[in-house]
């Protein structure tokens, strides 16, 4: 059975629910970071995010404010980024751009391409 989109019991997690992405930059420096794979980021505003080194992958992010996040050193393979605001985002050279856009467009899990 495939894992399902989770929300996690974490205060580095709940700093990005409650969209504090200033406060969750600064305690990322000194508390370990969970994976977040298949948590739900549904419609918040993470403009800021330090995502270096994050696990996104399967993350849903439907409707949420992306814009200006460095995603190179990131994992979001089969992450949904539906109906996302990502001007001025980069992404992983490994994701095309089809991906990206077909996820914006129709919701669908990014895949990264074959190395």
């Amino acid at each position: 059975m495939p894992e399902q989109i989770r929300i996690i019991d974490n205060p580095l997690y709940q700093l990005l629910r409650a969209e504090n992405v200033k406060g969750f930059n600064q305690a990322r420096q000194t508390t370990p970071v969970p994976s977040f794979a298949f948590c739900d980021f549904r419609g918040l505003d993470l403009r800021g995010l330090n995502a270096d080194g994050l696990d996104l992958s399967s993350a849903y992010f439907r409707g949420a404010d992306l814009r200006g996040i460095d995603f190179r050193k990131t994992n979001l393979e089969g992450a949904s980024i539906a109906g996302t605001k990502i001007s001025g985002c980069f992404f992983p050279l490994t994701l095309s751009s089809d991906e990206i856009v077909m996820s914006i467009n129709h919701g669908t899990r990014m895949r990264y391409l074959p190395a």
